[in-house]
């Protein structure tokens, strides 16, 4: 039993395919069924059932995979642990980030990272929270950035910024008219609304009690924050952006924005690691480059602000 057999059946659980897993690893998919079967063999055990399509581990290579998954981990952590004591940058760092906040954050910093630390090779992923909370668990990633401080009893996070909400709405609804928008307000308005599974989409509902607006508005909505914003500018409904993407905006579009009253319902923003997590020296340098790319005054909560 070898390290590189385990990373071959964590990639055909991954894919459910063996010539896909084969590609992943970059290998032959003959050498790596062969590495496999050399596994199974010495094992005693079949770890896929391969008469499935796609193939499936078994009962007992469900088991043994969770474990391949642990053991890898730690492997990964001894070079880990070796360039923190050298605080080196090399080797890749895995980092997810929600889909409403990586379009509105990392051009704010990330290339005149790259440009200032040559040696960093961060992987950049786009997930909502639930499967990010699992790859961060499974190993799968270091790092994300969501928008909530961690449940998770082995997660860790630090705040990055806070980060309102505003209401984004066409000239033809009736909150256009007033400067602030209160929770009353957009009861009856045609909503824009992320699927269910986005932090952003479930921190809005709660603030703004939109139950009844969630089942009345189901076929209003689509897929993404931007999708949502062009379909206001052309006259069409109401949709909720993130601070950070106001300050993108024209001048033509900014005249769409608008603020809620008091409370301002208002994001954390947080850097979530495992509690065993070792790289500080990358996760500093990340932290520290965020910190310098959003407005001082995101960094702290302001008065009037509510976290939701």
């Amino acid at each position: 039993m070898n390290i590189q057999q385990l990373e071959y059946i964590l990639a055909v659980d991954t894919y459910r395919h063996f010539a896909k897993a084969a590609e992943h690893c970059r290998v032959t998919q003959p050498t790596l069924s062969m590495m496999i079967q050399k596994l199974e063999d010495e094992l005693g055990i079949k770890l896929f059932d391969r008469n499935l399509q796609p193939v499936r581990p078994t009962p007992a290579g469900r088991k043994v995979i969770e474990q391949a998954r642990n053991v890898l981990y730690q492997a990964s952590l001894i070079k880990d642990i070796v360039n923190e004591e050298e605080q080196s940058l090399k080797g890749t760092f895995r980092l997810a980030v929600l889909p409403t906040i990586a379009p509105y954050l990392l051009p704010r910093f990330f290339q005149q990272l790259s440009e200032k630390h040559t040696d960093l090779d961060i992987r950049m992923l786009e997930m909502k929270t639930a499967p990010t909370m699992a790859a961060l668990q499974n190993g799968e990633i270091d790092a994300a950035i969501i928008a909530n401080q961690p449940t998770e009893s082995n997660l860790q996070g630090d705040i990055l910024y806070y980060e309102q909400f505003f209401g984004y709405v066409a000239h033809n609804e009736s909150i256009f008219k007033k400067d602030l928008i209160r929770t009353a307000d957009i009861n009856d308005e045609r909503l824009w609304l992320l699927d269910e599974g986005h932090c952003f989409r479930d921190q809005l509902m709660r603030f703004c009690q939109m139950e009844k607006v969630k089942v009345r508005q189901a076929a209003y909505r689509l897929g993404s924050l931007e999708t949502f914003m062009r379909m206001v500018e052309s006259g069409n409904g109401i949709t909720f952006i993130p601070e950070l993407a106001t300050l993108q905006l024209s001048k033509e579009q900014k005249e769409l924005v608008r603020p809620f009253a008091i409370p301002k319902p208002t994001r954390e923003i947080v850097f979530v690691t495992r509690k065993d997590f070792i790289r500080h020296t990358v996760a500093g340098i990340l932290i520290e480059s965020i910190k310098k790319a959003v407005p001082k005054e995101m960094l702290t909560l302001q008065p009037g602000q509510k976290v939701v």
